[in-house]
């Protein structure tokens, strides 16, 4: 398969990004697979209510089939469709987070098939902000399936670089929209639950829910691997975000942290590995390695959850078999940070 890819700037979506646009869609229509740009990650689509283009989906990742798919739609008039009934709740926070990165997971209609929703009668639904996804669910019928447009297990996506890295031959096309604006993944939110619980961190967090909702809980197993709880999703048990090399957290005083990263950064370089850590702004200049990269400054915390999976895909460019990360606070969107870069190292930690 020849993959198609097209560039379209979102603050620019003239009549060609829509001719592009309309063609993705009937791609889409038509049961194929096209990846495209969000504000969290790039996603990969299909026709959410076509059992055959899930399985495409499941296949071109490498993704377990019962590692359930969310649901993008553009509309709010369109979750009728998909969903048994809309929760009050759900309502109140579509007002405040949608369009937006935010998922929700409701109990879900006879229109969804199970091969999208990994085996379960419920269905993870969201709206994206980033108006070329619109414009692409409103081409393609208004609804796509559309997991990370990786390969199951890897970075997600933020630029369309590694799409194609990843997809080339897998998809019939590819919209680079240039890199995303947030970098990870949308919070999940279960509603079939009372109170609600957050099953995966992200963006939105769980303070921003609780003003809402009055009261969310947080689903322990994803910020303790040594829980005895039994995830709730599926897709929870699953490694994801992994680099090629070998990653290890470091955790304690920033002072203590820096100089056991460069001690080991050191003894790991003289054993012939290519090494690489991964900082912040305040502390950068502070490290020696063979690739030193920083995510961005610990004051606003959104830069380094923009640079956290480009970063790691670049070190695997750059050929690094050896990475150091600096640990962030497990606080806000601190936590979805942690949560992801946790699951990239395989829960590998050291506590100082």
């Amino acid at each position: 398969m020849e993959t198609k890819v097209v560039k379209i700037e979102e603050q620019i979506i003239d009549e060609s990004a829509l001719e592009s646009i309309k063609e993705a869609g009937q791609i889409l229509k038509d049961g194929g697979l096209v990846a495209f740009p969000t504000e969290t990650v790039y996603g990969l689509g299909g026709d959410a209510l076509n059992p055959e283009s899930s399985k495409k989906i499941y296949a071109a990742k490498g993704r377990p089939s019962d590692n359930p798919l969310i649901v993008h739609i553009a509309d709010m008039e369109h979750l009728d469709k998909i969903v048994d009934k809309v929760p009050e709740s759900a309502i109140k926070l579509a007002k405040a987070f949608w369009p937006g990165p935010l998922t929700m997971i409701m109990n879900k209609s006879d229109a969804v098939p199970y091969t999208t929703t990994g085996g379960l009668d419920t269905v993870a639904i969201r709206m994206p902000s980033n108006k070329i996804a619109a414009e692409l669910i409103r081409a393609a019928g208004g609804y796509i399936a559309a997991p990370s447009a990786n390969v199951s297990g890897r970075p997600s996506p933020t630029v369309a670089k590694y799409c194609i890295e990843d997809l080339d031959g897998k998809v019939e096309m590819i919209i680079d929209g240039g890199q995303v604006g947030i970098g990870l993944e949308s919070t999940i939110v279960d509603l079939t639950v009372e109170p609600a619980m957050i099953l995966r961190p992200g963006y939105i967090t769980r303070q921003m829910l609780d003003e809402v909702l009055e009261q969310v809980e947080i689903d322990r197993t994803i910020i303790d691997n040594n829980s005895n709880l039994k995830p709730k999703a599926p897709g929870m048990k699953y490694r994801h975000y992994a680099p090629k090399g070998q990653l290890t957290i470091i955790e304690g005083d920033s002072d203590k942290v820096c100089d056991y990263i460069n001690e080991q950064a050191a003894a790991a370089k003289a054993q012939g590995h290519k090494v690489g850590i991964i900082c912040t702004d305040e502390t950068i200049s502070a490290y020696s390695a063979d690739v030193v990269k920083s995510a961005g400054n610990r004051e606003d915390e959104s830069t380094i959850a923009r640079e956290l999976f480009k970063i790691l895909r670049e070190f695997d460019d750059e050929k690094v078999d050896i990475m150091y990360s600096e640990s962030f606070d497990d606080n806000g969107i601190g936590q979805a940070i942690m949560n992801r870069l946790l699951k990239a190292a395989g829960h590998n930690v050291i506590k100082l």
